[in-house]
């Protein structure tokens, strides 16, 4: 097997074996502060695609349920109710690429990530869980990017990042086709143009899974010319 078949081939098997252990561990104590911080990138998305159609946010609030909600004066609401899966999903895509930038250190996007999770915090998150929620994992971030190595908090972008993407589609899943009876984003969104519930969920599914896919394949194609991190070499000893 050639170098690189042989990378391929070690991505596939990894991502398998991340895929399943996500599954396995998905409903302990161990995953449920990334589910909650897609949660609160779900909500972040609503309010971006609001102010980016000429409305503002209000607040947002997060729940210890994994629910929230983002809320919103003005803007294109067909936008912003579309924004939600769509917006969590392309931000683990961005994720995952940054977790492959040649010229942005880890470290930096890491804390960049974290202070951008600060600051949402402190002036849009409006209920005790979600603002504490928010200044202790964006806190944790900081020190991650002070504290861990590069390769370190490559994966953990990475690891966010696939995350994110993949709860996208559980996510909607769960909200709208096993839960079709809750007030989603799409039931909003059939409420307001007349197309039934399902038909949001099931296009939204098709476009995660089409986005998600070809993430698969892009990220494929830059092992060719990546490489990890190196580790430092251990300090040597001195006489």
């Amino acid at each position: 097997m050639n170098p690189t078949a042989k990378k391929r081939m070690n991505f596939l098997v990894g991502f398998l074996l991340y895929f399943v252990g996500l599954w396995a561990l998905w409903d302990t104590a161990l995953v449920y502060p990334v589910k909650v911080f897609v949660v609160l990138l779900h909500e972040v998305s609503h309010a971006l695609a609001a102010i980016a159609t000429g409305g503002a946010v209000e607040r947002i609030v997060l729940n210890a349920d994994q629910g929230g909600a983002a809320y919103t004066i003005g803007g294109i609401p067909f936008v912003t109710l579309s924004a939600g899966y769509l917006g969590s999903l392309l931000w683990g895509v961005l994720f995952v690429m940054l977790g492959f930038s040649r010229w942005l250190k880890p470290r930096w996007i890491i804390s960049s990530l974290g202070l951008f999770l600060l600051f949402t915090t402190v002036f849009v998150v409006r209920n005790p869980f979600g603002f504490f929620f928010g200044l202790a994992f964006g806190g944790a971030l900081l020190a991650s990017a002070r504290y861990l190595s590069q390769r370190t908090n490559r994966f953990l972008l990475l690891g966010l990042g696939l995350t994110s993407a993949l709860y996208a589609i559980l996510d909607i899943k769960s909200d709208i086709l096993t839960r079709s009876h809750l007030r989603s984003d799409a039931a909003m969104l059939a409420e307001m143009t007349g197309i039934p519930t399902v038909f949001w969920g099931f296009l939204w599914i098709a476009v995660a899974l089409l986005v998600s896919a070809w993430l698969l394949r892009w990220v494929a194609r830059r092992l060719d010319e990546f490489e990890l991190d190196p580790e430092p070499p251990p300090p040597s000893p001195v006489p």
